[in-house]
C-alpha cells in the first residue's frame, strides 16, 4: 500500500531502513548531530578550573573543560601532533594542562600548545595555531550546548526558538530557573533502539493508556491519547485528587519560586531537536540528553533537577524520581520491542500515524529534508 492509498486518517511513517541502515545513521551524524546545537554537559558538573568531561557528538570525541578564567570551553579530543586522544577517561580533573600520553604534547586549559619535547628547537611552530581545535559552546538552562559546525546555526532560533514555539514564549521556561537548580538524581539508560524511535515515542501519548498506568493516574488526560506537546502552550493538568508529580500522586515539594500560578499542577513536555527532552512540573524539572551511538543503540542521560535547598538538605526525592524512571523504562522497553521490526519486510515501507500522531510526520519531514540538503 502506498501513501496515496491510505485512508485520510492515516499518514505514513519513515521506511524501516531509516532505523537500521548504518549509511543513514552516518548521514545523520554528519548532517544532524555535527551541524546542530547538541546539549552535552550539565555546567555544574564542571565546578572548578581543570574539571573536564569527554562527550561524543556525532563521530567526534569532545572535551568540555572549565578553564582558568572560570569559563567553559570545548575542544576536539585530538592531539595536533599525531592524532592520539588526549583523554580516554569520561571525566576528571587536571591541575593546569592536558598532556597527550603518546608524545607528551601539552595544552593549557584554553587549548594553547604550551609544551612538547624539543618544542624550543621549533620556533616557527605557532602555539595557538597548533593548539587544540575549539568547538562552539553556549551555556543555557544550566547546560553546555556544543556545535561542531564551522558556522553554527542561530542558537536563538534553533534552541530557544524550539522552546518558545512549544510554550508560547521563553518567559514560560525562564520561570523554572533551570540554571539555579541542582541534580537530585541522574540515571543513565543504555537503550537498544534507534534515537528516532525514542523521539517519536516521547512526542505522542497514543501509547500512554497502554503502558503508563502510573503516569495516567497523575495526568488523566493522557489516557485519551493526546500528548501535552500536541498543543502550543498546553500543560497536562494533574488529576483532581493528585497532590504532586510522584509515583503515587502524593505530595512533592514546594513549588519552584518562579513558577506562575497558571503553571501550577501542570506538566509540560518539550522536544528540542535533535536529542533533548525537557519536562516541567511545579516542583522539579526532568531533562533527557540523548547520545546516539549506532543505528540501534542510544545512551540516554536523565537528570532530575530540584532546588538547591531540596538537594543540599538530603530530602527524599525517590517518589518523584520513581514516577518518571518508570515512564522511561516503559518507553525504552517499547522502543526496544519495536527496533527488531524495523528490519522486517513488513516494515520496508514503514507504518502509519493516527491523527493524534500526525505532528510526528512533521519531524519526519524535517529529518528527511536535512538528510537531503
Amino acid at each position: 500500500m502506498t501513501a496515496t492509498d491510505l485512508p485520510a486518517s492515516l499518514i505514513s511513517t519513515l521506511p524501516g531502513q531509516y532505523y537500521t541502515d548504518p549509511a543513514i545513521f552516518s548521514l545523520e551524524q554528519t548532517r544532524v548531530f555535527e551541524t546542530m546545537w547538541f546539549c552535552a554537559v550539565r555546567s555544574a558538573d564542571l565546578p572548578t578550573p581543570g574539571s573536564f568531561q569527554k562527550v561524543q557528538v556525532g563521530r567526534e570525541s569532545v572535551l568540555v573543560v572549565r578553564s582558568r578564567d572560570g569559563q567553559l570551553r570545548a575542544f576536539l579530543n585530538i592531539c595536533r601532533h599525531r592524532g592520539a586522544q588526549i583523554c580516554t577517561e569520561d571525566s576528571g580533573e587536571v591541575k593546569r594542562a592536558f598532556q597527550c600520553p603518546y608524545h607528551a604534547w601539552t595544552y593549557d586549559l584554553e587549548g594553547k600548545l604550551i609544551a612538547a619535547p624539543n618544542l624550543t628547537k621549533m620556533p616557527d611552530v605557532d602555539r595557538v595555531q597548533y593548539g587544540l581545535v575549539p568547538v562552539h559552546l553556549r551555556e543555557w538552562l544550566g547546560y553546555a550546548w556544543l556545535c561542531l559546525a564551522a558556522e553554527p546555526p542561530s542558537f536563538e532560533d534553533d534552541v530557544m526558538g524550539a522552546i518558545a514555539e512549544r510554550l508560547g514564549d521563553l518567559e514560560a521556561i525562564e520561570r523554572y530557573e533551570l540554571d539555579s537548580l541542582s541534580v537530585g538524581r541522574r540515571i543513565t539508560y543504555d537503550v537498544q533502539a534507534n534515537w528516532k524511535l525514542i523521539i517519536e515515542n516521547f512526542m505522542e501519548c497514543y501509547h500512554c493508556a497502554t503502558i503508563h498506568p502510573e503516569l495516567t493516574e497523575v495526568l488523566p488526560e493522557f489516557a485519551d491519547g493526546y500528548a501535552a506537546q500536541y498543543y502550543v502552550g498546553h500543560g497536562a493538568e494533574f488529576g483532581e485528587d493528585v497532590q504532586g508529580f510522584t509515583v503515587d500522586g502524593s505530595e512533592g515539594f514546594d513549588k519552584l519560586p518562579g513558577v506562575a500560578d497558571d503553571q501550577d499542577r501542570r506538566y509540560y513536555a518539550i522536544t528540542v531537536r535533535p536529542t533533548v527532552f525537557v519536562n516541567l512540573v511545579p516542583d522539579h524539572v526532568i531533562v533527557h540528553r540523548m547520545f546516539p551511538i549506532s543505528a540501534d543503540r542510544t545512551i540516554v542521560e536523565c537528570d532530575w533537577l530540584y532546588t538547591r535547598e531540596v538537594v543540599d538538605s538530603g530530602k527524599d526525592v525517590s517518589r518523584s524520581v520513581e514516577l518518571f524512571h518508570r515512564v522511561n523504562e516503559q518507553d525504552f522497553a517499547a522502543c526496544e520491542r519495536t527496533q527488531p521490526a524495523m528490519s522486517s519486510r513488513a516494515y520496508a515501507n514503514g507504518g502509519v500515524l493516527v491523527p493524534s500522531e500526525h505532528h510526528i510526520g512533521e519531524f519526519h519531514d524535517w529529518l528527511t529534508q536535512r538528510l537531503a540538503d
